[in-house]
This record gives C-alpha cells, sequence and structure tokens, in this order.
C-alpha cells in the first residue's frame, strides 16, 4: 500500500531549512568567542544524537515503518535533542552577529521546531505504545524546563 505525503510535515520542514538558510546566509557560520561555545555546544548535541540513532535521522516528524524508539544518549533526558541542537547552535549564530531581522527569524525557527515536535509526539504516541510512559520521565528541548 503507497503512503500518503505528509504535507504537514514537509511544511514544518520547509519553513525550518527557510529559516536555517537564512541565518547562514546573513552572517558568518562560526561564530566567535563565548558565542562558539555556544555553537560547539549545539552542533556536539545534535551530532550526540545522530550517533545515539545510528545516523538513521528523518527529517521529516513521520514515523518510519519498523523504526524503534531511541531512548539512549541524550534522548535520556530529552525527547527532542536534534531540535534542541538546532536552536542552540541558530542562537550562537543570532548572538554572534545579532539584527532584528536575525532575531525574527529565530524566534520563528523556536516556534515552528516546537510545533513540529507537537506534532511528532501525535504521531509517536500512535506508533509505540510505551510512548506516554517515556514522555512523562523525559523533557522536550531543556531538561528539567520544557
Amino acid at each position: 500500500m503507497r503512503r500518503r505525503p505528509d504535507w504537514v510535515g514537509w511544511g514544518l520542514v520547509a519553513v525550518q531549512f527557510a529559516c536555517l538558510g537564512y541565518l547562514a546566509a546573513t552572517g558568518p557560520l562560526i561564530a566567535a568567542g563565548l558565542w562558539l561555545a555556544l555553537e560547539v555546544a549545539g552542533v556536539a548535541l545534535g551530532v550526540w544524537a545522530a550517533l545515539t540513532m545510528r545516523l538513521r535521522v528523518n527529517v521529516t516528524p513521520a514515523v518510519r515503518p519498523g523504526s524503534s524508539l531511541i531512548e539512549t544518549g541524550p534522548y535520556v533526558w530529552i525527547r527532542h535533542p536534534m531540535y534542541a541542537a538546532l536552536l542552540l547552535t541558530g542562537l550562537a549564530l543570532v548572538l554572534n552577529a545579532p539584527t532584528p531581522a536575525r532575531w525574527a527569524i529565530w524566534a520563528l525557527l523556536a516556534a515552528n521546531l516546537v510545533a513540529k515536535l507537537l506534532y511528532e509526539e501525535r504521531l509517536l504516541v500512535a506508533a509505540f505504545p510505551h510512548y506516554a510512559a517515556y514522555q512523562r520521565r523525559t523533557h522536550r528541548l531543556i531538561p528539567w524546563l520544557f
């Protein structure tokens, strides 16, 4: 049976990449000073999450057939460490070269990623019976806060 395209998921991905592309195009890709440490932390979190998933990263919120729920690595504390990594890295780039437009785009990225993770979590609850228990013991993006 052929699966229908997930237009909501792909729309969220398009906004995400547009925001990241804007931040990349309007300032240096490598932050300076203290902001470099924040950028490195974001990249390190993203790499750790990708390696924990054995590099089977899916840019869309769709749950692939045969996939399993990852609960190790950064996923012990954060359900969406890759989104947290994008926000940290993007924040470092904005703080390094702040403009009102870059702040607005970062805020749009943050809102988009929250919408994307809420949508993804509905799909994960439907796909994995034990996802609700996982939700109760972890945080979405920021340990002990959100």
